[in-house]
């Protein structure tokens, strides 16, 4: 499982895109279950209070499993070796464990109504929004057991088992909610949650099962050179920043939800964010999927750093070009009203934020190209320090925009949240040029063939 900067492959623009399809597949797959249900929620009875229910109920489940996000990034740069695997999977389960009783704390009465009372939740939007999130418990802990398996897979060159898995999550989904809508009267919010639930739990038993020979093969290893120290503590100085960046940058809905329930519109800009939100996640995605695919690629010192960025600045153009022919065209108009189901009013309301979200796919891919070069370094501080900066300036922006300038609070969010990315953007450029700078000059790779993803060694 592990190889030198001497002896890496040669990645070609056809075998970088080759390894990257199925997992931005499993992306896309995940980007249509917003919409999905979205749409389903749109149909149903009381329309805006479940929209906004599910909403604010995503987005605490999603702050809930931030700290699990980056465990998908940390066992594709970790697993070296038997000894890594079995440290970083009793580190994951801890993990999980700890973020389930977080979630499980705030769903107290006490707790939850003071949280509902500080981001000025409309009364009948909090009560779905509690029993929502009661549904939602499991998903934290689905989240981080799956990623932590899906990154076995990706370190053994098998991102076509991730996507397999995202298959049965998105198809187990998309069947519980038709049956929840066709033969249930449950509120729109409950059913959103319900299916979600059934989703992820079913990917994650599939993800375990497929993981076995991915499994087998490290834990054959016994005597390897792992990247950093085996310990726990090595895995905790590595793994600390990565899950204070995501608990940050998750931060970001929550907190948006707060802004936009004291912004113009409250209720119509919370039922129109998450519409919104889906559609931009789907070019966004594409960026997202790219992160682990540059950390198993790049090369431990960086030495394919070239074929790896020009397939980004390809990847991020084209994501951000995909979304603007949506929202600057009458399929806006389609998406929104016809897909999502949303009424006029709010398909109105939801053009603006749209054409705002433009330039955030290629700044996602950006975003994950710079990740990739730090925590292959293990220089995953300057991760957390973009992230405080992201959500510092959208803290600034959004209350200068909604509150003093009086924008309607959806297209405020989206305003803040592009200039925020913008930020954290531009401060990890500098520390990944050091990283850059600093790498062994003269390795030599060998050519790989077109479409053939390495077994071992890919980083």
């Amino acid at each position: 499982m592990t190889g030198s900067a001497d002896t890496g492959p040669r990645h070609t623009q056809k075998s970088i895109f080759l390894f990257w399809l199925p997992l931005a597949a499993t992306w896309q797959m995940m980007a249509v279950e917003g919409p999905f249900l979205a749409a389903v929620i749109a149909r149903l009875a009381d329309p805006e209070f479940n929209l906004a229910a599910y909403g604010v109920a995503y987005a605490f489940a999603l702050l809930a499993e931030a700290p699990v996000i980056m465990l998908m990034s940390a066992a594709t740069a970790l697993v070296d070796d038997a000894a890594t695997f079995r440290r970083l999977r009793r580190f994951t389960y801890g993990l999980i464990g700890a973020v389930t009783l977080v979630l499980l704390s705030l769903l107290t009465p006490a707790v939850f109504d003071r949280v509902a009372s500080a981001i000025a939740l409309p009364v009948e939007v909090a009560r779905r929004t509690r029993a929502a999130l009661w549904i939602l418990l499991p998903w934290p802990g689905a989240i981080g057991f799956r990623r932590f398996y899906q990154g076995v897979m990706i370190r053994d060159g098998r991102p076509r088992a991730v996507a397999f898995g995202t298959v049965l999550r998105v198809a187990l989904m998309a069947a519980t909610a038709t049956l929840l809508y066709a033969a249930s009267t449950l509120p729109g919010a409950f059913i959103g949650a319900a299916a979600l639930s059934a989703g992820v739990c079913a990917e994650a038993v599939a993800s375990r099962w497929m993981a076995r020979p991915s499994i087998a093969r490290v834990l054959a290893v016994e005597a390897g050179s792992a990247s950093i120290d085996p310990g726990y503590r090595g895995i905790l100085r590595f793994y600390y920043p990565l899950a204070l960046t995501s608990l940050i940058g998750l931060a970001v809905q929550p907190l948006l939800t707060f802004f936009m329930g004291r912004a113009p519109l409250p209720v119509e800009s919370l039922a129109v964010f998450p519409v919104v939100n889906a559609l931009g996640f789907i070019f966004r995605s594409l960026g997202l999927a790219y992160q682990e695919v540059a950390i198993a690629l790049m090369g431990r010192d960086h030495e394919h750093v070239r074929e790896m960025a020009r397939f980004a600045v390809t990847l991020g153009l084209a994501s951000s070009a995909g979304l603007a022919i949506v929202a600057l065209t009458p399929l806006a108009g389609l998406w929104f009203g016809t897909v999502s189901g949303l009424d006029s009013g709010l398909v109105r309301l939801a053009i603006t934020p749209a054409i705002l979200f433009i330039p955030l796919p290629f700044m996602s891919v950006l975003l994950s190209f710079e990740r990739s070069i730090l925590v292959i370094a293990h220089d995953t501080t300057a991760l957390t320090w973009a992230t405080v900066l992201e959500v510092g300036a959208i803290a600034v922006i959004f209350p200068l925009l909604g509150w003093r300038l009086g924008l309607v609070g959806v297209t405020a969010a989206v305003a803040a949240f592009l200039a925020g990315r913008l930020a954290g953007n531009l401060y990890l450029v500098a520390p990944c040029v050091r990283r850059l700078r600093t790498r062994p000059a003269g390795t030599v790779a060998r050519p790989l063939a077109d479409g053939v993803p390495p077994r071992s060694g890919v980083v």
